[in-house]
């Protein structure tokens, strides 16, 4: 599989968008050392400093758009694998609806473009740095790693470019996974891995805020919530806070 390679971009996406209008041949990867205009979620800044890991990879898509929001889980798996092959104090996380934690705070970030015949999915993991005041605590894979693995001669945290190959993989693994098997086994291996579910959760919306537990991950990749009154709300789209540290 083929890894575009830059110095410094716009963003990967928009990179990796130009790319594939030019008919570079499927799946590839994008990754740059900085970005210019990181965007996140929702068109929120993503701060792009050098040392952490930019990328987008772009694979074939003509299935349902809902379908191909589901890329998201497969995406946050990977980026899971990818970080448990470090020697790590504590094992990573899974937040609804794609982010990977590390000690209850984000380390990396996902954004989806479905582009009509192929979906791009940028990955941003923060490996040196993290930004501050961020609406969730963020936090970066070196404050993570044992010290011993760190003062080992043969350490294996050498940077993005080295740890992209491995991202790649794992993410070609779940999406050939999710073609042929569909979203169970993806959701199955989340579930593992999430953290929260069972416990009181905040959910924030474009226009609301509620509370109330935290129940499953659905079939369709929606939140189910149940509020205080018994109410059941499924969330297809939102931020989730933990009101208390769930380890």
């Amino acid at each position: 599989m083929q890894i575009f390679e830059f110095e410094e971009t716009d963003s990967t996406n928009l990179e990796a968008l130009k790319l594939y209008k030019s008919g570079a041949k499927l799946p590839f990867w994008t990754r740059a050392d900085h970005q210019s205009a990181g965007k996140g979620r929702h068109g929120r800044e993503w701060v792009s400093k050098t040392g952490n890991l930019y990328a987008s990879a772009v694979y074939p898509w003509t299935g349902e758009v809902g379908d191909a929001a589901k890329l998201s889980f497969v995406a946050a798996l990977a980026i899971c694998r990818t970080l448990e092959a470090y020697e790590l104090t504590q094992a990573p996380q899974l937040k609804w609806p794609n982010d990977v934690l590390m000690n209850g705070a984000k380390i990396s970030g996902i954004l989806l473009e479905n582009i009509g015949g192929a979906v791009i999915v940028g990955i941003g993991i923060n490996l040196l740095s993290h930004p501050e005041n961020t609406n969730y605590p963020a936090t970066h894979l070196l404050e993570h790693i044992k010290p011993e693995a760190l003062n080992d001669a043969e350490t294996i945290f050498t940077g993005a470019a080295i740890m992209l190959p491995r991202l790649a993989k794992e993410f070609d693994d779940g999406f050939k996974q999710f073609l042929n098997h569909g979203f169970a086994p993806i959701r199955a291996d989340w579930l593992a891995r999430a953290k929260g579910l069972g416990g009181d959760v905040v959910v924030r919306l474009a226009d609301e805020d509620f509370t109330g537990q935290a129940e499953d991950l659905l079939t369709n990749g929606a939140l189910r919530v149940r509020l205080s009154n018994g109410t059941v709300r499924d969330v297809y789209a939102g931020d989730v806070f933990f009101p208390v540290q769930q380890n």
